[in-house]
């Protein structure tokens, strides 16, 4: 799955206005490149497609992960799911070199399909790079560089192909799969399961397996074509061009849940001073609430205001939206009544929550169970200290 704009993986105008019969030499692979670290989008791998014919000098990848930083509304586009990419087709050595260089697999998987296959195949590829049919509407499941890979010979050779389904384990779920990819990514895998709702929890068939580079790999390895009756191997061969030196990958230190705990080891700590010295720290208590509320309306934002995967987020059961702004007017004194019963209730919502934690049909990132014990002590701590100031108050003005 590439996320990224790769600036010599263009759409030759050259290339795609001319027109070549391929010759008996002509072969079609299908590309799976592995994960790369480097980014959070690379870690779950590439696929693409490769034509070569010595007898016209082709020898061409075409990739369906491309995207244009110059697009109108990129970014607004971006946060609304409404990004489009598009396909491009570049000289195949270049993309080798390029994979090879971060030290991802390459493997190739050549189809065993006959020339006139081979010829409506090229086509639909070079009709495809047009400028006015490359662009298409990137979905992170249902419509990437992956499952572009899968779509094409079934729109191709309709009824004709058969994919192997073998890989499908019992009771996987769209999120298992991306988390599958993710144990060198921590902060990506907790932006994920974030911004992702409900909609990627249930558990996922075979066919949509594909919207990963290795799962396409491996329903290619065992699919079948059928011609005249009898059916076919889909691949002819497959061929392993680069396998890669064996890496060590460190998360560091910083990783979510160690984040976490050291925030709920420093808020304990201060809260402690607070009881000690009968004076609350009050930006504690106005920063920790704002940060969580910004990120409950950044939950309601995915919701209902873009095409993400993100309806249905139970995130937003710890990710309060009141928080923010309601943060700002924890000292205000005529609100204090108000706030002691809204932190009261808070500390008491956030204990059920994590009772009921691994009941949820949604996974909640486990690094948020020590935020969560954070936001529980602060709760009931401010909710103490605004009735402790009440009683202060209250004796003050009978004296």
């Amino acid at each position: 799955m590439r996320f990224v704009f790769l600036s010599f993986l263009i759409s030759f105008s050259t290339l795609v206005s001319a027109q070549f019969k391929l010759s008996e030499e002509a072969e079609i692979a299908i590309i799976t490149v592995g994960p790369y670290q480097g980014e959070v989008w690379s870690a779950f791998g590439h696929s693409g497609i490769r034509i070569t014919d010595p007898k016209s000098r082709i020898d061409w990848f075409y990739n369906y992960g491309l995207y244009d930083f110059e697009q109108e509304n990129f970014f607004l586009n971006f946060a609304q799911g409404l990004l489009k990419y598009r396909v491009g087709v570049t000289k195949y050595d270049r993309v080798y070199r390029f994979y090879k260089s971060q030290n991802r697999f390459i493997k190739e998987q050549y189809l065993n399909l006959t020339l006139e296959e081979k010829q409506v195949f090229f086509d639909f590829l070079q009709n495809n790079v047009k400028p006015e049919n490359a662009e298409y509407l990137y979905n992170y499941v249902y419509d990437n560089c992956a499952t572009k890979i899968r779509d094409i010979p079934e729109e191709l050779f309709v009824g004709r192909i058969r994919f192997d389904s073998s890989y499908k384990e019992e009771g996987k779920t769209i999120r298992d799969l991306m988390d599958d990819y993710l144990d060198y990514q921590p902060w990506g895998d907790f932006a994920i399961d974030l911004g992702l709702g409900m909609q990627i929890d249930e558990e996922a068939p075979a066919y949509q397996y594909m919207f990963l580079p290795d799962y396409v790999h491996k329903a290619f390895a065992g699919a079948t074509i059928e011609r005249d009756g009898r059916t076919s191997p889909l691949v002819e061969r497959e061929v392993k061009s680069f396998t890669p030196e064996e890496e060590l990958f460190d998360n560091g230190l910083l990783t979510p849940f160690n984040v976490f705990v050291m925030l709920f080891f420093i808020v304990g700590l201060i809260t402690h001073r607070n009881l000690k010295s009968g004076k609350r720290t009050k930006w504690v208590d106005t920063l920790l609430f704002s940060i969580v509320g910004f990120a409950g309306w950044w939950v309601v934002f995915l919701w209902f205001g873009t095409e993400h995967l993100s309806k249905y987020n139970l995130n937003i059961l710890w990710a309060i939206p009141f928080h923010f702004p309601l943060a700002f007017f924890i000292a205000k004194e005529k609100y204090r009544k108000f706030f002691r019963r809204y932190f009261k209730i808070t500390a008491y919502w956030y204990c059920l929550l994590l009772i009921i934690w691994m009941l949820l049909p949604q996974p909640l990132h486990q690094s948020l169970v020590p935020l969560v014990l954070t936001m529980v002590l602060r709760s009931f701590y401010i909710g103490y200290d605004l009735r402790g100031n009440a009683t202060k108050l209250t004796v003050k003005k009978k004296s």
